[in-house]
């Protein structure tokens, strides 16, 4: 479809901006949509018998189905992989259309109460950190037509895959080591909270990480994102400190 005055250059450029997707690379594929691409030689089937052919709405859904509830660890663990061990405390980058807030610190406490910390978030307890802005952000959820914070917990303590907690659902749960949130309530994209625990070779204390992760969806989830990420890293910096201070507490 031909578009007046947008020029391959300014195309790609305006993909970078809008989508994960470097201008470097738009740029090639966009001066590609120029060529026709019909495959009228069918020898590519007997030379590669084993490949099985996919229609666009398969090939689309596989692309996408990263981001489904099974899958989004190994998503983001690339993003990850340099944020461990001796990386800085809070690291932010972008990965594979998903944007990656990564923190973690020591903790003078043991690997089971810093578990039992985060495992309690939530509900009558709250969340520890600047718990108005939770309730304000889950009174704007309910006017949106989202569950708000109403649903609370099932157990004060215990968390279970498939648990509601709040405006989040447990999504996953490693009893000692992990809990994984994915968020329900209204947002321009899909969003996850992520704790775990981990011990660290040659110290006592453990390592605590927080893991906040956001696919936007188009622009508007990427607006909504870095519009709100000053207060999100307020609320992001202030709660992993205060989970740590409460397993502290419980030594």
């Amino acid at each position: 479809m031909p578009v007046p005055a947008l020029t391959p250059r300014l195309s790609s450029l305006w993909v970078d901006f809008i989508t994960p997707i470097p201008a470097a690379i738009a740029r090639p594929l966009i001066d590609g949509l120029r060529n026709e691409v019909l495959v009228r030689d069918k020898r590519a089937l007997s030379l590669f018998p084993e490949i099985e052919l996919l229609d666009y709405r398969t090939a689309v859904k596989l692309a996408l189905a990263k981001l489904e509830a099974g899958a989004v660890e190994t998503s983001w663990s690339d993003a990850l992989s340099t944020t461990r061990g001796d990386a800085p405390p809070v690291t932010l980058k972008t990965q594979e259309g998903m944007i990656v807030e990564h923190r973690q610190m020591e903790v003078e406490a043991s690997s089971d109460s810093v578990f039992r910390a985060f495992t309690s978030l939530g509900g009558d307890r709250g969340w520890l950190f600047m718990n108005w802005a939770w309730r304000i952000r889950g009174a704007i959820d309910r006017l949106c037509g989202g569950v708000g914070l109403r649903r609370g917990r099932r157990d004060a303590h215990e968390v279970r895959v498939g648990d509601a907690l709040d405006f989040w659902r447990v999504e996953g749960v490693e009893p000692g080591r992990l809990l994984r949130l994915r968020a329900e309530m209204k947002v321009p994209g899909k969003a996850w909270l992520e704790f775990e625990v981990r011990p660290q070779p040659g110290k006592q204390a453990p390592l605590l990480s927080q893991t906040a992760v956001f696919a936007p969806k188009g622009l508007a989830g990427l607006a909504y994102w870095y519009l709100l990420y000053p207060v999100h890293a307020l609320i992001f910096r202030g709660l992993i400190r205060r989970v740590a201070g409460v397993a502290a507490g419980w030594r």
